[in-house]
């Protein structure tokens, strides 16, 4: 077998089409969908914003949150309306002249917090915004902030029918990246959980007016279809994840969908999925109408690192070999970029099969062999020894142990398997690049990322770290905050990462959090072995936990100015309940009966070590350009700056935790970006020479739009991450550019013309 076949007989159906009619076939004047559009270059065809006058930026307006929660929701633009996520997760629209309030869709709580879809009809009489929450898919009318409740059953679908497995029995598969919309279909993905016996991650299409599901393409391949041999017999019926939870994009032209997937589950053992796992870890192009495989390429076999791909693969042409070729590139977490000719998946430069270290696991059969591209060279640094241990931050005796540590830590490569005993892993499942990170001047045939450096140390037991065990004398809600939440969150702003936790009703009533808990968001895993006791006492923990006390949800929200349209989602203001278990345990069953369950079961805690992040030596983070017409990167240079590292002398570090920021790259040459330090920053495109900053009201986290109304051009930037003057961000005497908001959205113009 072939390990990656890529050709499908039905190209035969393809018509080619050129880069002049991929350039027209989207209005990159508008920012009418997710990251732009739905090439998802993030690239911006208005030209008043040039070098000569970035300079003269100022604040238009801005639209305060009126709530203590970080979004990293990408603002959408339609004619003079803006979409935002605000005021304990409503949707508000927004007049993009002003940011005057037209209408507030209110208690969405659940919502895909990354953005939403728009769809129209040819005669624009029907506008829809889409958006799933909690495992069910909604649609609400674009002018009136009103539900749609002839979609679906009574205006939801159920996201966790459809999939062959008892809906019942799937506690997650919602994802916090909003699906892509091609003539009347939206195409979505699935955030399905890490854990054993994780819901399925088959990737489907719904039509827009009905919600009746169109299409559905298995990542677990069934009995008689393509690369079913990959998988141990009937894997489909317990395998979960290999799932799009990051971006797709599609070329509307030709129809196809490029949708890159996530590892199987369980990430870190592999014992009971023998083989190379399809379609795990692949870019995969999709007939767009039907769901029908045009070809694919895996950039792991039989993955036990988390290396997923999630970042929106990038469509540009080059000239490559004395041709002009229509390419897609994706970027990886491991720090490799992969480059394909669009129609026929041939990759533009070798790929190379290398032999890789062998697992020392009990049972696990790791493949001996894993994809090196031979060009262009990789983002993201691919290895670590005890030399290259930080020089700030840590003391000297965190320094010491921290290289005796590194030292005896297996380390033999990008590919060294997570074992018994420590392994290194760099850039690590956080690291390189990921979703909202990529963007492209595609008719230059460049690309830009955004990456961070974040090794993880792995070791495997038989007893899972992250689950909650009681301690002599601990606060039930502190023991679980401490076994199950410390490894990401803190319960105090400390700057970028993970929401912190404490004060949490003022976000979440109890019911929501318990939601929230079991189900998992976003790169949250679901923690289905919390029993409601445990649950319940975290709450309650958490509400009154690191000097801050929260109010109840909604109590900090000012009273709107525009009309409230809804209270809630479709039908009757709320979502219908689910029936039935909340969750599986860990330990025991259900794989089908006809199945036989692995004897043993591994875990790991994922070996982020947030209490001290700071184990290389920066940047830790930087943004990258490269020229595709050679396989090249053009210039490399450090993303933001740590504050921490600063006050030592540290300079050029780039920050720390940048994993989620996104880029604007404008006709004119700019490259816009705000970052966790607070700064939005615009770039030179062609050297990557800083060439205005500005200091926003808080850190900065998702994708920044930019849009044009009654002929002027703006920018708008989330910032609600850490409130910039709690974290350290601001240079002496420097102030933020809107002082009286404290998270919200800033936008940017030009001076009027007088």
């Amino acid at each position: 077998m072939t390990r990656n076949l890529t050709l499908s007989v039905a190209l035969a159906t393809l018509m080619p089409a050129s880069a002049a009619l991929l350039c027209a076939q989207q209005d990159h004047r508008k920012w009418s969908d997710y990251g732009g559009g739905p090439d998802s270059s993030h690239f911006t065809s208005l030209t008043q914003i040039a070098p000569s006058n970035v300079n003269q930026l100022e604040v238009a307006w801005t639209y305060p949150t009126r709530d203590s929660n970080s979004y990293l929701f990408n603002p959408i633009v339609v004619d003079k309306t803006m979409y935002v996520l605000a005021r304990n997760y409503s949707l508000v629209a927004l007049d993009a002249e002003t940011g005057r309030e037209i209408w507030i869709h209110e208690n969405l709580t659940g919502i895909s917090n990354r953005g939403i879809a728009y769809w129209e009809s040819k005669d624009r009489a029907d506008r829809r915004l889409i958006f799933a929450l909690n495992d069910y898919m909604q649609e609400i009318d674009a002018r009136t902030g009103k539900s749609i409740l002839t979609f679906g059953d009574r205006g939801v679908v159920d996201l966790r029918e459809g999939l062959d497995r008892d809906p019942k029995l799937i506690s997650r598969i919602e994802t916090n990246t909003p699906g892509r919309v091609f003539e009347n279909l939206i195409v979505m993905g699935a955030a399905t959980g890490e854990n054993y016996y994780a819901s399925p991650g088959d990737i489907r299409a719904f039509n827009v007016i009905t919600g009746k599901m169109e299409w559905i393409f298995h990542t677990v391949p069934r009995p008689g279809e393509e690369f079913y041999e990959t998988w141990p017999k009937d894997a489909w019926q317990y395998v979960g994840g290999i799932n799009n939870w990051g971006e797709m994009t599609i070329d509307e032209k030709r129809g196809i969908a490029y949708v890159p997937t996530g590892s199987p589950t369980y990430d870190y053992y592999g014992a009971d999925r023998a083989g190379d796992n399809l379609f795990a870890n692949c870019l995969i192009a999709l007939d767009a109408r039907t769901g029908k495989r045009l070809w694919h390429y895996q950039a792991v076999h039989h993955d036990l690192w988390d290396y997923d791909l999630t970042a929106a693969p990038q469509l540009i042409t080059v000239r490559h070999e004395g041709k002009m070729v229509d390419a897609v590139a994706e970027s990886s977490k491991q720090g490799f970029l992969y480059v394909f000719d669009r129609v026929t998946g041939k990759p533009l430069w070798p790929i190379e099969e290398r032999t890789v270290p062998l697992s020392n696991m009990p049972g696990e059969q790791i493949s001996p062999t894993q994809p090196f591209p031979s060009a262009p060279p990789p983002f993201a640094r691919q290895k670590m020894t005890a030399e290259d241990i930080d020089p700030y931050i840590l003391t000297p005796g965190e320094r010491a142990t921290w290289k005796d540590r590194i030292a005896s830590a297996r380390n033999e490569g990008l590919f060294t398997p997570p074992g018994l005993d420590e392994s290194l892993s760099i850039p690590g499942g956080r690291g390189g690049s990921n979703w909202g990170t990529g963007a492209a001047d595609y008719g230059k045939g460049m690309v830009f990322l955004t990456t961070q450096d974040w090794p993880t140390l792995y070791k495997l037991s038989l007893s899972d770290p992250l689950a909650a065990k009681p301690a002599r004398g601990a606060a039930p809600g502190a023991n679980v905050f401490q076994q199950t939440c410390q490894a990401c969150h803190t319960l105090e702003p400390s700057g970028g990462g993970p929401p912190p936790l404490g004060g949490i009703n003022a976000r979440f009533t109890a019911t929501q959090f318990a939601t929230l808990v079991h189900s998992g968001r976003g790169e949250m895993p679901a923690f289905q072995d919390l029993d409601d006791a445990s649950i319940t006492g975290l709450y309650s923990w958490l509400s009154t936990a690191g000097g801050v006390r929260g109010n109840t949800p909604g109590a900090a929200a000012a009273a709107p100015a525009g009309p409230v349209v809804a209270s809630g989602g479709a039908p009757g203001g709320q979502p219908r309940q689910r029936t039935g278990p909340r969750y599986t345990p860990l330990g025991g069953p259900p794989y089908p009966a006809n199945v036989r369950a692995p004897a043993v079961r591994y875990y790991t805690d994922w070996g982020l070590f947030p209490d001290k992040p700071y184990i290389i030596s920066p940047p830790w983070s930087s943004l990258v350009a490269y020229d595709l017409n050679k396989g090249t990167i053009k210039w490399k240079v450090p993303l933001g700056e740590d504050s921490k590292a600063a006050a030592q002398g540290g300079k050029n570090t780039g920050e720390f935790d940048a994993q989620h920021h996104g880029i604007i790259v404008t006709a004119t040459g700019l490259i816009f970006v705000a970052a966790s330090d607070g700064k939005l920053r615009a770039y030179d495109e062609n050297t990557g020479k800083v060439l205005w900053t500005k200091a926003l009201p808080a850190g900065s986290e998702g994708i920044p739009s930019m849009y044009e109304v009654n002929g002027r051009e703006y920018l708008v930037v989330p910032a609600s991450s850490t409130p910039t003057t709690g974290g350290g961000h601001l240079a002496p005497g420097e102030t933020p550019v809107a002082p009286d908001v404290k998270r919200g959205y800033v936008v940017f113009a030009l001076p009027r013309r007088k």
